[in-house]
């Protein structure tokens, strides 16, 4: 078990890995820079707009303002956690691009850093793309927002570590689905995502601080953008970076356990 917990060797060969990944997310850009732009109008117009004009305001927010933290978290979280399941599980499986990366001077250690890289890379492209599109709605502030960018990679980093973990002990990729409906759709609906997390019963309050990354990377977000800053973004944060090392330790050496034959 302490083997899990061990620092991996990683070489700066791991950006080889994270640019074959960028070249290839470039040549299908036209794929790949269209649902960022939908998702954000999608739940402005359906929830924002929709339940927003039944709720009005939320602590003295406003509805639309109040969600458009939540809808980049759920970017960052939903882009690095697929990239690095369904995404990773391909190139490992189908695509044999793993054993032809550690057929070269790169290691299984830097391949896998390089995936959860490119994960919180994704991540970051999301929140570019999505960011302007919530400013001309004039639901986010700017310059705070801007933050979200480098919020945006360190939150990657968490769910792209965490994706890994479950690309790493998976059987099979219909397994993947099991992660996606049961911890991530719940976490994106109770997460403080769209609506106030004191309005759940005390004890799922303190199981979704504990345990739920999303929360973190919510609230923070929610400082951000408003802007409404405290002191607790503090404790967000070392949650968030705790949990960031843990599991990128802990993923790249379940995937050396999984490839070494």
């Amino acid at each position: 078990m302490s083997h899990l917990f061990s620092l991996p060797p990683v070489s700066r060969r791991t950006w080889k890995v994270w640019h074959r990944n960028l070249v290839v997310f470039v040549r299908t850009w036209h794929v790949n820079f269209f649902p960022p732009l939908v998702e954000a109008l999608l739940y402005l117009f359906a929830i924002g707009m929709g339940i927003g004009s039944y709720v009005k305001e939320i602590d003295g927010i406003p509805y639309i303002n109040f969600i458009a933290p939540a809808i980049l978290a759920i970017a960052v979280m939903n882009s690095a956690f697929f990239e690095c399941t369904y995404g990773s599980y391909v190139r490992m499986y189908y695509q044999k691009s793993f054993d032809a990366m550690i057929a070269t001077p790169l290691s299984i250690e830097d391949v896998i850093a390089g995936e959860i890289l490119w994960g919180a890379t994704r991540s970051v492209i999301y929140v570019i793309i999505m960011l302007p599109v919530l400013a001309a709605f004039g639901v986010i502030s700017f310059p705070s927002a801007l933050l979200a960018v480098p919020l945006a990679f360190l939150g990657g980093l968490m769910f792209a570590g965490i994706a890994m973990c479950f690309t790493a002990i998976t059987p099979g990729i219909d397994t993947l689905n099991y992660p996606s409906f049961l911890f991530i759709t719940p976490m994106a609906l109770f997460s403080g995502t769209f609506f106030p997390l004191t309005l759940l019963p005390v004890g799922l309050q303190y199981f979704a601080l504990a345990i739920l990354p999303l929360t973190h990377l919510v609230a923070i977000m929610r400082m951000f953008t408003l802007p409404a800053f405290s002191l607790t973004i503090l404790l967000h944060l070392a949650w968030i970076m705790a949990a960031t090392a843990i599991f990128c330790i802990v993923a790249i050496n379940l995937m050396r356990k999984r490839l070494i034959v």
